[in-house]
């Protein structure tokens, strides 16, 4: 269809004008999220190192506490009435994280690289409750699965203190792709299935492995050089970051220094599905199989619940495989019993024998970007 240039300029003016409101629970959503960047100089604070004792780090985090995978988090006690947390080079800068205190509702701010950011103040609401919770609780969770940050130290008021806290009873882990790690989701990982999982069992710390694309199957599949089988034992995902960071050989995840879970919620094999990444039949049953052993070989007494969409004859053999080794209805019979080799002790013990020499590149993600401040 023609339409003259002066239709088109009104147009283009028009849109400008234009404007969208984004609704929650018939309430219009704040996107214009707080600037919390402050001089970290200008503050009588109390200085904690990002290795202090009482920081507990949830998800996956590597050693110099850069944050990996899917809503991974930092929780602590403080007393006082300030928080403030300074992130450091590796933080992505933008990058939406949530956070609240003593389990109030969910704060936003969008973080900013090689800054400090005062995220509670004297007129946070909650802080100073008429009564007190003692100590107060600080939690902070990364949103966005693609992005993540560095924590290089916490701060409180002069003559406060960090405390450490207990952990809850359960632990739950979930694998998976973009279905668990809340891609295309508002608030990305906060929004996903496996967070109001996690979260919504009560007493129950979590971690959620999961990237989009993903396939269980070791291979190339929309981007992610490597498959479940080979990076859920990492502890850095397979995205761009990590590419820039540590090449082909992410750092193994060191499972002994880890309570094990309880439950583990794999949600795998929608990629590997698709006729566009070529996985065989017999190398997705097979690498289901691979990665169920190897999750009992890490933590052999997790309860582990198996979700795939769509189901397939496929996976149904393989359910029947783990659940009583032996060959199921008439389509596991054109295949081999899978020949299962365990993960080598190293992968446990979180101590790496070999280098990944597969090509692993940089490469762009369709990624939804928070509004920032």
């Amino acid at each position: 269809m023609w339409i003259s240039k002066s239709w088109a300029v009104s147009l283009c003016c028009l849109s400008s004008l234009i404007s969208a409101t984004i609704l929650q629970n018939g309430q219009v959503r704040v996107t214009d999220y707080p600037n919390t960047v402050t001089d970290a100089s200008s503050h009588n604070w109390k200085t904690y190192p990002a290795n202090a004792a009482e920081l507990s780090y949830k998800g996956r985090w590597d050693d110099d506490h850069i944050s990996w995978w899917s809503v991974p988090g930092l929780k602590f006690g403080f007393t006082g009435k300030e928080v403030g947390i300074t992130f450091g080079p590796q933080t992505s800068n933008g990058v939406l994280v949530a956070y609240r205190i003593n389990g109030e509702d969910w704060q936003f701010s969008n973080i900013t690289t090689n800054a400090t950011h005062l995220l509670v103040s004297p007129s946070t609401e909650g802080v100073d409750l008429t009564t007190p919770i003692s100590p107060s609780t600080f939690e902070l969770r990364v949103t966005n699965w693609a992005y993540g940050v560095q924590v290089k130290s916490v701060h409180v008021a002069a003559g406060a203190s960090l405390i450490k806290l207990k952990d809850y009873n359960r632990r739950i882990e979930v694998i998976g792709d973009s279905l668990s790690s809340g891609m295309y989701g508002t608030y990305e990982g906060l929004s996903s299935y496996a967070y109001g999982l996690a979260a919504g069992l009560g007493d129950t710390e979590y971690s959620v492995t999961a990237y989009p694309g993903i396939c269980v199957t070791d291979q190339e599949c929309w981007g992610n050089p490597r498959g479940q089988t080979y990076q859920w034992y990492r502890t850095s995902d397979t995205g761009g970051r990590a590419t820039n960071i540590y090449g082909t050989n992410p750092p193994l995840w060191n499972f002994s220094k880890h309570p094990a879970a309880d439950i583990v919620v794999i949600n795998l094999g929608t990629n590997d599905n698709n006729t566009a990444n070529n996985v065989t039949n017999e190398d997705y049953y097979k690498s289901y199989v691979e990665l169920v052993e190897g999750v009992h070989n890490v933590w052999p007494n997790a309860q582990i619940i198996i979700s795939v969409l769509p189901p397939s004859e496929t996976f149904i053999c393989a359910l029947a495989y783990l659940s009583y080794n032996r060959p199921y209805g008439t389509a596991s019979a054109k295949m081999a019993t899978p020949t299962f080799k365990a993960p080598p002790s190293s992968l446990r013990s979180g101590t790496s024998t070999s280098t990944s020499t597969a090509p692993h590149t940089s490469r762009a993600r369709t990624h939804a970007r928070p509004a920032t401040h």
